[in-house]
């Protein structure tokens, strides 16, 4: 079976085909992530627009590279959700017309969940990917990490999983998004601390990891405002001081060591949750999925503490990506959805 997946929730346009929820025969994605840069995060607007420009071509370029045509594909995937409404709004209603231009089924997919599909695709023709060479077996537990989420989840089928913890405010893509504009280091914090931090000591500064009773819910805010008052301490400023003006005065050194230091704390504070839900729930597979799961000193981390195996997408699957969605719908039997009525869910949970 060969699904068509597209995937437009925040500024990647992006399409894929995977067979048989498995094999990835293409995977194309036009991100306008330049354009937002300058911002210092994603403009709903201009991701919008970029949406509308690229989303036939890249559809048309998936199938080519997957050497297929309209009449090998057998359904549609898309992203109903989580995600801004006007990205959703583009990619859902391209969808629906092609669903039914086409008579294919049409297939939504939630978008986080999606993530840990990146870990189920195992084969493909294309060169340039390192893929798990099985699919994870349950029961397993998958830690999604990106600039909207951070979860842990327990998967006991494709069906039945549930939530065991969550943040209670800042995603931890997020907090590194924000560490970064404090440092003055380029949009997307993620890559920009993980460079910086190669250059510092991350026992350079000790910050703190947030105490949340028993539970694996995660908190973030009080690490990225530790950050903020160490930086400031650092030049010798006290809380008052502006941060957009840290930048200007904190030295390259300064900067590479709060990155080392925030970037072991983060990571640090993932994998204490993980390595009790290992302890607790006994999975036979640990899964690292989203934005964050290209982080190598979260990967690093995982792979030294857990004892279970750990599982991680090519890194050009970690972040938002087509094959995940084709992927997701595959395994999901959920039936498929009215063409004429699908709508999107901007906060589908």
């Amino acid at each position: 079976m060969k699904i068509l997946g597209i995937e437009s929730s925040a500024d990647e346009t992006a399409a894929a085909v995977v067979e048989d929820g498995n094999v990835l025969l293409s995977s194309v994605i036009a991100s306008s992530l330049d354009l937002h840069t300058v911002y210092g995060g994603i403009v709903p607007e201009i991701a919008a627009r970029s949406h509308i420009e690229v989303i036939i071509p890249v559809i048309e370029q998936a199938l080519a590279d997957a050497k297929s045509t309209w009449e090998q594909i057998d359904a549609i995937a898309v992203t109903q959700g989580p995600g801004l409404i006007g990205s959703l709004l583009i990619g859902v209603l391209t969808a629906r017309t092609l669903a039914i231009a086409k008579d294919k089924p049409l297939f939504p997919v939630n978008h986080v969940l999606a993530h840990t599909y990146a870990n189920f695709i195992t084969g493909t023709p294309l060169p340039g990917y390192q893929l798990n060479k099985a699919a994870p077996e349950f029961p397993f537990l998958t830690l999604i990490v990106s600039g909207g989420h951070s979860q842990i989840m327990l998967y006991k089928s494709h069906k039945n999983y549930n939530i065991l913890g969550q943040t209670r405010d800042d995603a931890v893509g997020e907090a590194f998004d924000k560490v970064a504009k404090i440092l003055g280091l380029p949009y997307p914090g993620g890559p920009s601390i993980d460079l910086a931090a190669k250059t510092g000591d991350p026992q350079a500064i000790k910050l703190p990891k947030a105490k949340l009773d028993n539970s694996y819910d995660f908190s973030f805010s009080g690490l990225k405002t530790a950050t903020l008052r160490a930086a400031q301490e650092l030049v010798g400023k006290d809380y008052t001081f502006p941060s957009y003006e840290l930048p200007k005065v904190l030295t390259a050194g300064q900067k590479a060591d709060l990155a080392a230091s925030f970037q072991k704390t983060a990571v640090e504070t993932l994998a204490d949750a993980m390595v009790r839900a290992e302890s607790e729930f006994l999975p036979k597979a640990v899964l690292l999925a989203g934005g964050v799961a290209a982080n190598q000193s979260l990967r690093n981390e995982l792979k030294s503490r857990l004892k279970t195996p750990l599982l991680c997408p090519d890194i050009k699957l970690c972040t938002d990506n087509a094959a995940m969605i084709a992927a997701a719908a595959f395994y999901g039997h959920k039936q498929p959805a009215d063409p004429y009525k699908l709508e999107v869910i901007p906060n589908l949970n």
